[in-house]
């Protein structure tokens, strides 16, 4: 596989991952210092416990994001990065390109997605 393939996606996931990591952040910070406040209009208040879980779920999507991008990054460290867990082949440039931290060929996916469905 090419170096400079490699060296490409290793940025762009660990960009991803200090994207995450900062929001993350940003999502504590405003969670812990927003303070309880009276809401005299229960509708304002269902909105803000509303919005709170909906930040939540996606953190908790990130969260899920992180594992995959710690993977990917062990995966270039190991030089198993581009290579097909399920049928071994090399996984395709453009692939790669548009998701790193994918860890099957268009193929394998293609016929994981319809085991899937049935």
């Amino acid at each position: 596989m090419d170096r400079s393939l490699i060296e490409m996606c290793r940025v762009e996931l660990q960009r991803q991952l200090d994207e995450i990591t900062a929001e993350a952040e940003r999502t504590v910070v405003d969670m812990t210092t927003v303070g309880e406040e009276n809401f005299p209009d229960p509708t304002d208040r269902a909105l803000l416990e509303s919005n709170r879980n909906f930040t939540l779920r996606l953190r908790d999507r990130d969260r899920k994001l992180v594992a995959k991008i710690k993977v990917a990054l062990k995966r270039i460290e190991n030089g198993t990065f581009g290579v097909c867990e399920g049928c071994g082949g090399e996984i395709e440039e453009k692939r790669l390109l548009a998701r790193p931290v994918t860890t099957l060929c268009i193929d394998c996916k293609t016929d994981e997605e319809e085991i899937e469905v049935r």
